[in-house]
């Protein structure tokens, strides 16, 4: 094991809150009973957030960015991972509590480590990522919800991002009739590519002011939240179901109960920070098999080094990024 190795880490003092790569030893980072040689991590939106002071992500400073990780087990004290293992860590306190996955090591509880499920490599794991993750959470909820492709159309928000692009792929590859909203209209041939079969220009949405708009969606994935969310409430088919899994367009939710109670419309909130353990793991099982996104090579639009991830933050805060951007953290 290397002495030293490098990380981005978020400090927050007179200076604001700046990211900066530094050298890091295994006993500096977390707390844990598996240390991971980390191989990949990725950015979402929330990481751009945190390593950016532009959201109160972080919980103490300093700390290692990074809510995602994939790699190796170098060293464990619970038998429930030994030596070698593949592994991926996703959420609960990593990149937000405790230091995470923008380093050569991370050192987390166990009963964060999820085993990586054969099908998948750690650099797809991160291609997927907490995005890919929150993708599938959603897909599930809507499936078990009674959502089938012979019900309707469905519609994707947001569909350039990361959940977005995922949620597309896995969506059509599944046999829905998907509809892209997105307002990057330089993107209308990707989201073709990926599977969808109409694109909503943002931009030009008539989202109207009724308490029911015409039933257009027999579900949606939604990844905006604000006005949008409140425009599918209203726009929903009877007993369509919409996944609530992210908060760009705002936290705010301006709505009357009438979707609700006259059409039978239910709003699924997906969270993919504590999501109980048996449902993470029937979630990346199903991302190695039949939600495996078709274009995944596709999607990832950069891979980047530690030194590169400020900039990278700020090109996904003014929204130049399209799709994922996986992380190379493993040791030259």
């Amino acid at each position: 094991m290397e002495k030293k190795f490098k990380a981005l880490r978020v400090f927050c003092d007179e200076r604001g809150v700046r990211s900066e790569v530094v050298e890091m030893s295994a006993e500096e980072v977390g707390a844990g009973e598996v240390l991971i040689r980390n191989a990949y991590s990725s950015i979402n939106y929330k990481d751009a957030l945190a390593g950016t002071g532009a959201g109160k992500i972080m919980k103490r400073f300093p700390l290692v960015g990074g809510i995602d990780v994939s790699g190796t087990v170098a060293a464990s004290t619970d038998a429930r991972f030994k030596e070698g293992d593949a592994v991926l860590v996703t959420g609960y306190g990593l990149g937000v509590e405790q230091d995470g996955g923008y380093a050569a090591y991370s050192r987390v509880p166990a009963d964060w480590v999820v085993p990586l499920p054969a099908g998948l490599g750690p650099f797809d794991a991160m291609a997927l990522g907490t995005a890919g993750f929150t993708a599938a959470l959603s897909v599930l909820r809507l499936e078990h919800n009674g959502l089938k492709p012979e019900n309707g159309p469905v519609v994707v928000t947001g569909a350039t991002g990361g959940v977005g692009s995922l949620a597309v792929d896995m969506l059509a590859g599944r046999g829905y009739q998907v509809t892209a909203l997105s307002g990057k209209a330089a993107q209308h041939g990707y989201l073709r590519e990926l599977g969808a079969a109409a694109i909503l220009d943002r931009h030009g949405l008539e989202m109207g002011d009724r308490p029911l708009e015409k039933a257009l969606w027999a579900g949606a994935v939604d990844t905006v939240g604000g006005q949008v969310l409140a425009w599918l409430t209203r726009t929903m088919r009877y007993h369509g179901a919409i996944a609530a899994c992210g908060l760009a367009g705002g936290t705010e939710l301006h709505a009357t109960v009438m979707p609700f109670i006259l059409r039978g419309v239910s709003l699924l909130g997906i969270d993919s920070v504590m999501c109980p353990m048996d449902l993470r793991r029937e979630a990346w099982r199903r991302l190695a098999a039949d939600l495996k996104p078709r274009h995944l090579e596709e999607i990832v639009s950069r891979v980047v080094r530690l030194d590169e991830l400020p900039q990278a933050f700020g090109d996904f805060l003014r929204g130049k990024v399209t799709g994922r951007v996986v992380v190379r953290v493993a040791q030259d």
